[in-house]
């Protein structure tokens, strides 16, 4: 898993998040108890206030959103005067959709949901209502139905680049619809229970194209095919979860490729208007594969990222008329290669393009014959997004982490690698938004000790106007809240990693303190950011005498893939030493007590948990929340990425286990799982029980009936951290 990606085992932070964080001060002397912060009915928000809805449209006019009771008003705002001017209005989206048949309710409910799409050149909007997909036609001011199939659910609609025409999924095909009339075309067929065309199956969406992504179809540009890929899961194990928490049991069986099982079949197609599909050519005929992108050249020409099932290289095609590919350039690494971004083309048919190969992420040119230039950047740090080329100018626009390793900063920089310009003043984690002419862009960011602010800037980066402060909320501040400090610490061969401490309000360096330490640990998924967070369970547990403790490991430092590599086929192994080189950092301080340290952690955290409290005795206690407890119960896509095939690497898939070092547990554990995991499985926790109940061992179980990877719901969350605190309170 990494943040640019959103790849693998997502990080589950069990703490309050700014939506979550709560806490009363009037009565408690700015004292936290965990009611204010967990009780369904006694906690209260803590958020910021919400930031200026500003974008640019198609003629690169600032615009401000506003919406109140169904009604939608914008304004276009002179970045330099920030005089404001209203636009004629496209009419009461509320009233439309009334008209159209939706309760008022409802039709609130997706007034709000639409709102923030608005733009004043972008007249046709979907929604869904009902099952059935619907047209907000801003042009001819009126709600219409284009689907009149409510017992089967369209899903994953995009509208094509003309605004003629919306595709979309109804079961497993592809279907059409004309905006004009309304009329639906079946556009694939042979869709089924293992085939799904133009859907992503749940290997391919958790570890390749993200979560919440199951769209595989794409527009071409000329609005008159569509590319798509279709998956064979016919040879995919079926996984089951039971469902006891319901009666009659809600099963649910998935098809979940563990570590070395058969993955789903793929191929690539091409779709036009009439349906006619058309196949590309297998250039790995024979071979274990992975298609991991798909996308169109602006003239319309095909294109896709392939990858070899352990993932040690990516290969880009560029297809023809045909569908036959091109070879255009090969990735590869000491270890494994990431998903990578398609590239983006210049005018004269040159490209750029992202890439890890010297073990840190930077743009490359490529020429009109594909033919490699040069480097656009280079140094030890990485491009975290890439916002765009002004082509008149000759520059790029990024955002990096040139300037502070636990943040980012938008940076500019000429197409010949030369004159590299940081844009952005203050430090933190920045969000930047440009205009189509790159003269201006709207910029949101906060830190660890900045809340919210919201400002646009011109090319240069000067401030035209800062549009919001949110500050810190009236309530928090009257809160004795711990002191956070944000430290390197080397590792015992000079890596400096990334740590946050939070020390109790009357912290007195002279005394001894238990510390609760929070990890995640997973590849490229650091904890430690430089942005503003309302983490009031931390600053609960520091009012309450306790050092809260965050350090990320080299591997989850997000410092360039080349901090990550040597993790390769030893998953924990290299990340426990890390984390004990941070110990020994945490012994010399002096303040802290050795013999009582908790540890917690969820996902990739709950298996580092577990296995650091099997694999070393520096730890009192251990919170370990939905841990893979043998790389061999995981997915394939993830697991086989760092770890290679269990048949392959069968001393690495050893070492890296739980079950195996059951007998060895120190100190005491508390297990905590949704019973529906459709991602770490239970499987995990129960194996990991039953080799715990035959050493000997003793542990103690939370389980969450019904919940999936992150139990989510107010009681649910209100039972596990009263668990954690009793749990704590007790035992260490």
């Amino acid at each position: 898993m990494k943040i640019r990606f959103t790849h693998g085992i997502l990080p589950l932070l069990l703490i309050a998040t700014a939506a979550q964080a709560q806490a009363q001060t009037q009565t408690h002397d700015g004292m936290l108890s965990l009611e204010m912060l967990y009780h369904p009915t006694k906690k209260e928000k803590f958020d910021t206030k919400p930031l200026t809805r500003l974008v640019w449209d198609a003629q690169n006019r600032l615009i401000e959103t506003q919406s109140k009771d169904g009604i939608v008003q914008q304004f276009v705002v002179n970045p330099a005067s920030w005089e404001k001017q209203a636009l004629a209005a496209d009419g009461n989206i509320l009233a439309l959709m009334t008209a159209a048949g939706i309760p008022e309710k409802e039709a609130k409910a997706q007034v709000d949901k639409l709102t923030p799409q608005f733009k004043p050149d972008l007249k046709s909007y979907l929604f869904t209502y009902k099952n059935d997909l619907w047209l907000l036609d801003l042009k001819q001011g009126k709600v219409k139905e284009l689907t009149h199939t409510p017992d089967q659910a369209e899903d994953e609609a995009i509208l094509s680049p003309d605004l003629q025409s919306v595709a979309y999924l109804k079961g497993n095909d592809i279907y059409l619809t004309d905006l004009a009339t309304a009329t639906e075309k079946r556009l694939t067929t042979g869709g089924s229970e293992t085939i799904f065309n133009g859907r992503l199956d749940w290997v391919y969406t958790e570890e390749i194209y993200g979560r919440g992504h199951l769209r595989a179809f794409w527009w071409a540009p000329d609005s008159k095919k569509i590319a798509y890929l279709s998956f064979d899961e016919s040879k995919v194990p079926v996984y089951t979860l039971s469902g006891d928490h319901a009666q009659p049991i809600k099963s649910e069986r998935t098809r979940y490729p563990k570590a070395g099982d058969p993955n789903p079949e793929v191929k690539l197609g091409v779709v036009d208007m009439s349906g006619k599909t058309s196949w590309t050519e297998n250039p790995y005929a024979g071979k274990e594969t992975l298609i991991v992108q798909v996308g169109w050249t602006p003239d319309g020409k095909l294109l896709a990222s392939w990858q070899d099932r352990v993932q040690t290289w990516l290969d880009l095609r560029l297809y023809d008329a045909q569908y036959r590919s091109r070879h255009l350039l090969r990735e590869s690494s000491p270890a494994w290669v990431e998903r990578l971004p398609l590239p983006q083309f210049l005018k004269d048919g040159s490209f750029i393009w992202e890439s890890d190969r010297t073990g840190h992420h930077h743009l490359y040119r490529y020429d009109q014959q594909y033919q490699f230039k040069g480097a656009i950047t280079k140094g030890d740090w990485d491009i975290r997004s890439v916002y765009g080329v002004d082509e008149a100018k000759g520059k790029v626009f990024f955002a990096a982490n040139e300037r502070n390793p636990i943040g980012n900063d938008v940076y500019a920089v000429n197409l010949d690698g030369s004159k590299l310009q940081r844009l952005t003043t203050e430090s933190g984690t920045h969000n930047a938004r440009w205009n189509s002419a790159y003269t201006h862009f709207i910029d949101s960011w906060s830190s660890l000790k900045q809340a919210p602010k919201q400002a646009v800037f011109n090319a240069e980066g000067i401030s035209q106007k800062l549009v919001d402060d949110t500050g810190v909320p009236e309530k928090m501040q009257s809160l004795k809240l711990g002191k956070v400090t944000q430290q390197q610490i080397k590792s015992r061969d000079g890596f400096l990693m990334e740590s946050l401490l939070f020390l109790p309000p009357d912290f007195d360096p002279k005394k001894k303190y238990p510390v609760y330490q929070h990890l995640y640990s997973g590849p490229m998924a650091p904890q430690v950011v430089d942005r503003w967070s309302s983490n009031l369970w931390h600053h609960f547990l520091a009012q309450q005498g306790y050092v809260v403790w965050v350090l990320d490991n080299r591997s989850a430092s997000n410092k360039g893939l080349a901090s990550a590599w040597p993790i390769h086929k030893k998953l924990g192994q290299l990340e426990l030493q890390d984390q004990l080189d941070g110990l020994e950092w945490l012994r010399k301080q002096g303040w802290a007590d050795m013999d009582r340290i908790a540890l917690n952690g969820w996902s990739y955290g709950g298996y580092m948990t577990s296995y650091a409290m099997t694999h070393s005795k520096a730890w009192k206690i251990g919170f370990v929340g939905a841990p893979v407890t043998d790389y061999r119960l995981y997915d394939s896509v993830y697991t086989e990425r760092y770890m290679g095939l269990p048949q392959d690497n069968a001393e690495g898939y050893d070492k890296g286990s739980v079950l195996k070092a059951a007998k060895d547990l120190s100190g005491k554990i508390m297990l905590m799982h949704g019973t529906m995991d459709d991602n770490v499985h239970p499987q995990n926790t129960i194996m990991f029980i039953d080799e715990l109940i035959k050493n000997g061992k003793d542990y103690s179980l939370q389980l969450y009936p019904g919940a999936g990877h992150g139990p989510r719901g107010d009681w649910t969350m209100w039972s596990l951290q009263k668990a954690k605190w009793e749990f704590l309170k007790n035992n260490l």
